[in-house]
């Protein structure tokens, strides 16, 4: 996990859609969610891990985290 979400309870869900994975991030003490999609051959953690660094820029931008 990423080190800024690592005290943070954050939801993951993958969404297979054709050849393409979505992947949703939520922090539930904020209700921040991102989506990022990738092919469905990708490795799961891979995909997580991508997921939870675009939640943790989102949530360093709105200044929820340092």
């Amino acid at each position: 996990m990423v080190n800024a979400l690592e005290n943070r309870e954050v939801i993951i869900e993958f969404i297979l859609v054709g050849s393409l994975v979505k992947v949703s991030a939520m922090d539930t003490q904020t209700l921040t969610e991102v989506s990022i999609q990738g092919p469905a051959n990708t490795p799961e953690n891979i995909l997580k891990r991508n997921a939870l660094k675009r939640l943790e820029y989102v949530l360093k931008k709105k200044g929820i985290i340092y």
